[in-house]
């Protein structure tokens, strides 16, 4: 049940991020989008995304579709149940993983000093921001624990 909860938020969230990377713009109003996929952090969870869709997908059939013909197909559903387990779990951690490397991300360029080395801004280092323990910085990296806690704890 909490699965099919969770795919109106994967779809609004991927929309979201798809139009706020078209539709960027600049102080003065210019379109200045920003790539898709173009970090790590965009992989990762493009492969999470897929890997959740072919689990949830794998999960309906073998043990709702299946179910039906309960004796003729227990012994393909036992099969399933250790593929399905590993499989949740790799998702579970890429998720987290992707997480991460979200807020990695967001450190380097919301809380990174910018240069001027190429013409165009770009992260020369952590910044002030970030080394001075801003609240910003605090509060990516309590949540960055938090989700390596989880990692550690649940599966």
């Amino acid at each position: 049940m909490f699965h099919m909860l969770g795919i109106p938020c994967v779809v609004l969230g991927f929309i979201a991020v798809w139009d706020y990377h078209s539709l960027k713009k600049d102080n003065e109003g210019n379109s200045t989008p920003i790539p898709h996929f173009y970090s790590i952090h965009s992989w990762l969870g493009l492969v999470t995304m897929g890997l959740a869709l072919l689990q949830f997908l794998v999960g309906v059939f073998s043990f709702l579709l299946l179910l039906c013909c309960h004796p003729a197909t227990s012994r393909c559903r036992a099969g399933l149940v250790p593929i399905h387990s590993t499989v949740g779990t790799t998702t579970f951690m890429l998720a987290v993983a992707t997480a991460i490397a979200g807020i990695t991300e967001t450190a380097f360029l919301h809380l990174g000093s910018e240069g001027l080395d190429t013409g165009k801004p770009v992260t020369t280092k952590l910044g002030d921001k970030y080394v001075n323990m801003s609240e910003e910085a605090i509060f990516l990296n309590t949540i960055g624990a938090i989700l390596i806690a989880l990692a550690i704890i649940i599966p």
